[in-house]
């Protein structure tokens, strides 16, 4: 039994109601505001509202502590206004609020003055540029489907089939013989007729149909796959893939304003001059449309969340390249100032904990299996799949900015099993072929050695053979009726 006769354990510690709630702060956004978005009431009354604040709220009831808190924004309702990060974790470290939620982003210049959460986004910082539609290679836009590893191996496939069939063929089919060169041509005609099921040759050998079902198989799934692959095919391909191209052409350059990227590109040598902020996705995409002769930027730099919501909006016109900056991603700020000491149980429940902090509780702590619970509660649970539905639906009506890459070729890994099989088929048909001939002319084979009888003649008898008729094969028989039939008819008249 529990205090107060329960039977069921309590949640925990509850911050008294005339309490002090936590203020937490929340930074002012003028664009993106699927991440946090602020609603200004005509009494200054506000609603806070995004994807960061419902994740923060979710991690709050996972816990197992009663905790009061209340958003209070950082800046104005001016509505050109956007918070600096830099001073929303600054202003944290000063103790005016208790914690800060929003995409503020874990870097380690920050870290000296405030503790973080672990992440719950996906981090790093990468490149955005607008895609062209290289019209000058649409005229070989039929060979895209494929790689040339594929193209050659299917050709040589064609042939190799085309061979196989006039070996097992040419002895007892009158459609496989005639002069050198007309065999040729027919072995050509007949390999490349499959590939549209064309062809008029009738086949006589068993084996000749048994390889001919399996070559079938093969080549109506390399068509079906090729045709597939075809209609996918685009010729987009981005304006721009290397960060260094764009220092050495001194091109301009965006950044979400009052993000932490303006000092990364300053970092990597951009000139100051070049760098142009926006606030929302519309922006940028002003800018992009502006180009560099009307002020506009050439290419932009934002966080892989931010980048991602970009791609969303304007499907089809940008792509993300280059090399991904690393970052921890988006997290949840604590102070670490020992100012609010009397708070600091709760904030240590609050927050996702950083790893330094979580070397810092003793051995056995209660705290240590709570916090993980809640962290697995909301990375794994239903519900973080249901926030991310609500604020970023619009992610999967659009295309995957890799569709526009090369890659999408297909290989020989995609089809090295059927014709490995082709292949198998055909040496096992081949060998049988050559068996049975070898038995039927097997006194030539043993015939005894003498002056006139060497290897070389053997050989030799043997390919005359092997070139001459099967006379034997019951094609043939059929073909002596007939023309025994018809003396017959011509004597009689």
């Amino acid at each position: 039994m529990w205090p107060g006769d329960r039977i069921y354990p309590p949640k925990g510690w509850v911050i008294p109601t005339n309490g002090k709630k936590l203020r937490i702060g929340i930074p002012v956004k003028l664009g993106f505001s699927e991440f946090m978005h602020i609603i200004w009431n005509s009494d200054d009354s506000t609603k806070v509202e995004g994807y960061s604040k419902d994740v923060f709220d979710m991690v709050i009831e996972a816990l197992p502590y009663g905790v009061q808190y209340e958003y209070v924004p950082f800046g104005t309702s001016d509505q050109n206004m956007t918070s600096n990060y830099a001073e929303l974790v600054n202003a944290v470290h000063q103790g005016e609020f208790d914690a800060a939620v929003g995409d503020v982003t874990i870097i380690a210049s920050r870290s000296q003055y405030v503790d973080f959460t672990l992440p719950y986004t996906e981090s790093g910082v990468s490149m955005v540029v607008p895609i062209k539609n290289d019209k000058s290679k649409k005229a070989w836009v039929f060979l895209k489907p494929l790689t040339w590893k594929l193209w050659l191996t299917s050709f040589c496939s064609f042939i190799f089939m085309g061979f196989l069939i006039w070996i097992l063929e040419h002895r007892i089919n009158e459609e496989f013989r005639g002069p050198l060169w007309h065999q040729v041509g027919t072995i050509f005609w007949f390999a490349f007729s499959t590939m549209v099921f064309a062809n008029r040759e009738r086949v006589i050998s068993h084996l000749s149909r048994f390889l001919l079902i399996i070559w079938f198989l093969v080549v109506l799934i390399l068509t079906q796959s090729y045709t597939a692959s075809l209609t996918t095919v685009q010729e987009l391909k981005p304006t721009i893939t290397d960060v260094n191209e764009l220092i050495r052409n001194k091109e301009n350059v965006g950044y979400q304003n009052g993000s932490f990227v303006f000092y990364l590109l300053k970092g990597l040598n951009f000139d100051k001059s070049r760098l142009f902020a926006y606030n929302s996705p519309k922006e940028m995409h002003e800018l992009f449309r502006k180009g560099r002769e009307n002020g506009g930027i050439s290419a932009a730099f934002d966080e892989i969340p931010y980048v991602k919501l970009i791609l969303a909006t304007y499907c089809s016109k940008y792509i993300m390249v280059g090399p991904t900056y690393k970052t921890d991603g988006f997290g949840f700020v604590q102070i670490t100032s020992p100012c609010l000491l009397r708070y600091i149980h709760i904030l240590q429940m609050l927050i996702f904990v950083n790893v330094i902090r979580v070397q810092a509780f003793p051995i056995g702590s209660p705290l240590v299996p709570d916090i993980s619970r809640a962290i697995l509660n909301v990375t794994e649970g239903r519900k973080m799949m249901e926030i991310e539905k609500k604020w970023f639906e619009n992610d999967t009506k659009c295309a995957d900015s890799s569709d526009f890459s090369s890659s999408n070729s297909l290989g020989i890994e995609s089809f090295w099993g059927l014709f490995m099989i082709v292949g198998i088929a055909g040496v096992i048909a081949l060998i049988i072929y050559v068996t049975s001939f070898l038995c039927k002319n097997w006194h030539v084979v043993r015939r005894g050695s003498g002056s006139e009888t060497t290897l070389k003649s053997k050989s030799l008898e043997l390919l005359q053979r092997f070139n001459s008729k099967d006379l034997t094969c019951h094609t043939f028989k059929k073909y002596e009726r007939k023309v025994m039939v018809a003396n017959v008819v011509v004597r009689e008249q």
